[in-house]
């Protein structure tokens, strides 16, 4: 079937539709008609032989032909967009100095490579990066951008969430061959931890509707992400790592992890800037960007183990 230009304005729609969770809401944002949104909707569903959305008077459901069509409409909208948004770019070339922190390891595995594109499509933005695992004051020390892995530690300053990442437990096989390869959350408790001295002491697992709060103990403590990951591959105890940072290492065999059928707490990676940073073309730039470079590279179903 030969792909109309008016057909591509009905998958936009559709994803409108779909995102608003009705069809006047998809309306109203579009500045069309109720009408016309619905003509979309029954054209769309008529050239392609299919129902999309299951309708009733209170709410609207995709069907399974509906919910597989989505997502290639959701890319197509979202790259659209984005052309736009390069254009508008092209008209008003940002430039300036953008000062920005991070954590060390998740800087240099995520951050560093996602601003190398970044700085190859905005040329004239000077970058100044501090990579540390401290948390820095973003108003004294005059930061642009912070990204962080936690909630915002200071009601006074802003923040946009950029991506969640999961993380893993894990061991090398030496450990586990000496210590044994803990099979339930309550066997956790007797193992040497590799403590990471910026997060919490205590590990949070869950297994369908029942929760476990595990206390972590161990003889070596870090405050650096890539050293903790380290004494973990050196077989001196367990420690939950992010899979960005632990799945090379598993695919190499220096790393295996353990319970595997409990879920931990993502990481949530939030861009924190002071109030009125965002009034900056490039602040605003970096924070999209970084939005969509977590979403195209990190997607969290192609992080996950198994």
């Amino acid at each position: 079937m030969k792909l109309s230009f008016e057909q591509l304005k009905s998958m936009v729609v559709f994803t409108h539709v779909v995102d608003q969770g009705s069809f006047s809401a998809a309306a109203k944002q579009l500045e069309l008609s109720r009408t016309v949104v619905s003509y979309h909707i029954k054209k769309l569903e008529t050239n392609l032989g299919v129902t999309l959305i299951n309708r009733s008077t209170r709410s609207l459901s995709l069907t399974d032909a509906g919910i597989e069509f989505y997502s290639s409409c959701r890319l197509i909208s979202d790259q659209a967009q984005f052309a736009n948004q390069k254009m508008e770019n092209y008209k008003n070339e940002p430039e300036g100095v953008l000062k920005i922190t991070c954590p060390v390891n998740m800087g240099l595995q995520v951050i560093v490579p996602a601003l190398n594109v970044f700085k190859a499509q905005f040329p004239k933005v000077e970058l100044d990066l501090i990579l540390s695992d401290e948390v820095v004051n973003i108003i004294q020390e005059g930061i642009d951008l912070a990204i962080r892995g936690a909630a915002l530690p200071d009601s006074g300053l802003k923040a946009r969430k950029l991506s969640s990442l999961p993380t893993c437990l894990c061991a090398s096989p030496s450990y586990l061959t000496r210590s044994g390869k803990p099979l339930t959350p309550a066997e956790l408790e007797q193992h040497n931890w590799v403590m990471y001295k910026l997060g919490s002491p205590t590990l949070d697992l869950t297994k369908g509707t029942r929760s476990y709060r595990i206390k972590m103990s161990g003889d070596i403590t870090t405050n650096n992400a890539a050293a903790r990951t380290a004494f973990v591959e050196g077989g001196h105890g367990l420690g939950r790592i992010p899979v960005y940072d632990a799945m090379p290492k598993i695919k190499e065999g220096t790393l295996q992890t353990v319970l595997d059928d409990y879920e931990l707490a993502d990481i949530e990676v939030y861009g924190v800037y002071p109030p009125g940073a965002t009034d900056s073309k490039k602040v605003r730039l970096l924070l999209d960007f970084l939005i969509q470079y977590f979403d195209s590279t990190h997607p969290r179903s192609s992080m996950l183990l198994g």
